[in-house]
This record gives C-alpha cells, sequence and structure tokens, in this order.
C-alpha cells in the first residue's frame, strides 16, 4: 500500500471517530484516558514489530515538552468529545478545525513569524465562517445553547491541539512516530489521577457495545491510524499531505449524516466552508514533508 493510499485511509478513519465516540457510555475523561492507554500499547507494540528503537537521550533532552504536550493532547481529547456530545459532529469536527487558526494567531509571538496579509485574510475568513455556525436561527436540532457550548468546547479542543503545534515546534531529534508514542503515554499517565479522582476508573456498568466501541477507538482510531500517518508521511509531500487532509473533516460531516441523520443549514454549511477553506490556505505553505503532529 502506498503512501497516498495509507493516508487516505488514515483520514478516513479520523472521520468517523465521532460516531464511535457518541455510542460510547462513559465520561469524556474515561473515552480520553482508555484511548491513550490502549493506543500506547499498540503503537509500543508496533515499534517492536519494525525493530524500531527510540533514541533515550533524545526523549531526555525533549521529557519537559513530551510532557505538556502529552497533557495538552489528553486535554485536547476530553474537550473534542465533550463538543461531539453537546453540538453534532460537523460542528464540532469544524470547531476543531480552528486549530491552524489558532496557530497563525499565535505564531508571531510564539514562533516568531510574520503575519502576513494572506493570513489576516484566513483569520478573517475563519472568523465569519465560525459566526455562521454558531447562528443561533440555524435551525440545529440540538438547540441553539446545547450548540454554542458544543463549538466552545470543539474551539477548546483546537486551542489545545494547536498548543501541541507550537510545542512540537521544539522537539528535536525525534521522529513524528516516536514524539507522538511519547505524548501518548504523557497523556494518559496525566489523565490517570484525574480519572480516578471523577469516577474512581469503575467501569462495572459499561455495555458490550460501549467496549467494543473503546477498543475500536483506542486500537484503530489511535494505534492503527497514527501507525499509518506516520509511515504515509515519509513519502509524500506537505501540500499533498495538506490536501489529504481535508478528507477528515469532510468524511466526518457524511459519516454523521448518514449513520446519524445529522444535518446542515445552508449557513452553516457556508461557514464551515468558509472555516476549512481558512484553514486549507494557510496550511499550503505551513505543512512540510514530516510534520510531527496528527489531526484527531
Amino acid at each position: 500500500m502506498n503512501g497516498k493510499m495509507r493516508l487516505i485511509i488514515t483520514m478516513l478513519i479520523f472521520g468517523s471517530i465521532g460516531v464511535f465516540v457518541k455510542k460510547i457510555e462513559l465520561a469524556s475523561s474515561e473515552i480520553a484516558f482508555l484511548r491513550g492507554v490502549i493506543g500506547s500499547l499498540f503503537l509500543v507494540f508496533a515499534s517492536i514489530l519494525i525493530k524500531h528503537k527510540p533514541s533515550y537521550k533524545a526523549l531526555k533532552q525533549n521529557a519537559i515538552l513530551l510532557l505538556l504536550s502529552g497533557t495538552a493532547i489528553g486535554l485536547n481529547w476530553i474537550f473534542l468529545f465533550q463538543s461531539y456530545r453537546y453540538t453534532t459532529i460537523s460542528n464540532a469536527t469544524i470547531s476543531y478545525y480552528f486549530a491552524p487558526i489558532f496557530v497563525m494567531i499565535l505564531a508571531p509571538w510564539v514562533l516568531k513569524e510574520k503575519l502576513t496579509s494572506k493570513k489576516v485574510i484566513c483569520i478573517i475568513m475563519a472568523m465569519i465562517g465560525l459566526f455562521l455556525i454558531v447562528n443561533p436561527g440555524s435551525g440545529n436540532s440540538s438547540g441553539s445553547e446545547n450548540n454554542l457550548v458544543g463549538i466552545l468546547y470543539g474551539l477548546l479542543a483546537a486551542a489545545f491541539y494547536a498548543s501541541i503545534v507550537l510545542m512540537n515546534k521544539f522537539i528535536k531529534d525525534l521522529s513524528g512516530f516516536e514524539t507522538t508514542l511519547v505524548q501518548l503515554m504523557a497523556g494518559a499517565l496525566v489523565l490517570f489521577p484525574y480519572v480516578l479522582w471523577q469516577s474512581h476508573l469503575n467501569f462495572s456498568g459499561i455495555n458490550s457495545t460501549s467496549i467494543m466501541f473503546i477498543l475500536i477507538v483506542g486500537i484503530i482510531h489511535t494505534g492503527l491510524a497514527y501507525f499509518l500517518y506516520f509511515t504515509s508521511l515519509q513519502e509524500l509531500k506537505g501540500q499533498t499531505i495538506a490536501v489529504l487532509s481535508y478528507i477528515d473533516p469532510i468524511s466526518a460531516v457524511l459519516i454523521a449524516a448518514i449513520f446519524l441523520h445529522e444535518s446542515m443549514s445552508l449557513i452553516q454549511m457556508l461557514g464551515g466552508i468558509l472555516v476549512l477553506g481558512a484553514t486549507f490556505l494557510s496550511e499550503l505553505k505551513m505543512v512540510k514533508k514530516g510534520r510531527t503532529s496528527t489531526t484527531t
């Protein structure tokens, strides 16, 4: 299987995660914790199979950043899963794709990058798009209040994802695979005491459907998807990665419409096009071969 096909499959997997998360009868923090644990175990097993030896010196040098970014991954997942619970998968996904806009806004201060006129236009486009999605008169079945709460959770998830992207810029001498593996382990480790405090890790009442879906989210949507993602990056150019990455939100909208009968108003569709269009334009030059961040 070539790199392009592996990336397409990865984006389709990421695009379907919301449907599975909505069917899991656990708190968002519990789902995030289990996803981190199961995904980490899968990637450890994969690294053993491919005989990949991490650089322990580089891991030690980047320990603080890996711990902080791992924590951000855990919080990112919690807020994204909360977003799925309050609004539609379409709105949650598009709100989540606001992350590149946050990166553009923060880059002049964090990365000392110039805020160009093109970036300003992308930010304004995204802001207008977000306003159209939030529009209380859009007729969303979830109710305008829940819809707004869900979108806010999606934006919080996007903010934490943006922080991961920025922190990864300062991680040195580690591959994307190594970085993600350690971040998943760190995220699960940080989430463990929080989940223990919140729910005492009581999974006795969980049904078989939730067990099956959490295994799918951990193994397929995390371990396998991240493995396919990083092995595909080695063969593809940055702009190809940027273009194919938009299979994720488009497939998420289509899958939610087919399996959950979710819909968007014409105004919300226009807003979604503006947000995704703005992030697409911003990523054309920002995404480079070998980037170390994942989408979902």
